[in-house]
């Protein structure tokens, strides 16, 4: 098991109160495996995914453990996060296309990265020339700037830096959101090859887009208002989901061939809670067609079927 997360609970500092944006959740990634986590903007997947590598500052960690291949993750030492940070846990952040540095040519900033990490740029220059052509870059592209690259160009050139050092655990946050349709599916496609060439051992891909990582994923996980909703495979979700807001969340996409004149496309109705102060029990209770007052209770995130996990009282 490449990854191991206990009731894990970080909440968001404000001058109002701790936003209880992660209240909780418990899985594992299992070596070799890439797992989608869809949910509603607000879900807390993102925060999930900042809180396994601490990017945020604001963040607050309240408990709960993170393991990675046997090793207990520091996530509430800053400092001592340096040692798993782009080594051992990599990201590709939300907005990749701006993370670079628009001052520094691309391979100045790479020897600068890999220095702050305690290796030579001379050491890996070759394993990086053949990572970009293996994405269809030149080795040119060390010798622009940023704003010289399209925006396909400036994604796969992340992709790149952030699987250099070929770390256990790779956090793709909404990778394809600012890209056209075409280049979607070739970052997706680039994803599942790096795990298969074994540039990362696991993968977690955040997106809020489950027609796409269900093209790439083994598994999906679904949140909800801080908290795991259901978690099966990729096939199983899409299939035969048994939480109503994972039913209700595919239910909202547009199909293949329906014409939308003749046929209205409905949203969830309603709107997620707020975490200040987050309700009791079941918190898409307010939302959900089959609540009744079992769901004033919290339902626990149990196996319902064999490595199908769904926290609902109506699941069975």
């Amino acid at each position: 098991m490449t990854l191991e997360v206990s009731d894990l609970q970080v909440y968001y500092r404000t001058l109002r109160g701790d936003v209880r944006a992660l209240d909780g959740p418990t899985f594992g990634l299992a070596d070799g495996e890439i797992m989608g986590l869809a949910g509603e903007s607000g879900s807390g997947k993102s925060t999930l995914s900042k809180s396994l590598i601490r990017l945020d500052g604001r963040m607050r960690y309240i408990g709960g453990s993170v393991t990675l291949d046997g090793d207990e993750v520091p996530i509430w030492d800053d400092q001592a996060m340096n040692e798993f940070r782009y080594k051992r846990i990599s990201l590709i952040p939300q907005y990749a296309m701006s993370a670079m540095n628009p001052t520094r040519k691309i391979g100045k900033m790479i020897a600068e990265l890999l220095e702050s990490r305690g290796v030579r740029f001379r050491d890996t220059r070759d394993e990086l020339h053949r990572r970009l052509e293996l994405v269809g870059l030149q080795r040119d592209v060390l010798d622009r700037y940023p704003l010289e690259l399209s925006g396909g160009m400036k994604q796969r050139t992340v992709m790149v830096i952030s699987t250099l050092l070929n770390p256990s655990l790779l956090i793709a946050d909404e990778v394809t959101s600012a890209l056209d349709v075409s280049t979607q599916r070739a970052v997706a496609e680039t994803l599942v090859e790096f795990r298969d060439r074994r540039f990362v051992k696991s993968m977690i891909v955040v997106t809020h887009d489950i027609s796409l990582v269900y093209q790439i994923a083994d598994t999906i996980m679904v949140m909800y208002a801080g908290r795991l909703a259901e978690k099966a495979s990729a096939k199983t979700i899409i299939e035969m989901p048994k939480h109503p807001y994972t039913k209700m969340l595919l239910d909202s996409l547009p199909e293949v061939g329906v014409k939308y004149e003749d046929k209205r496309l409905s949203g969830i109705p309603g709107s997620p809670p707020g975490l200040l102060k987050p309700p009791q029990g079941c918190r898409f209770r307010d939302r959900c067609p089959l609540a009744d007052k079992q769901c004033l209770e919290q339902p626990p995130f149990v196996e319902v079927e064999r490595d199908h996990h769904v926290a609902c009282w109506k699941a069975e």
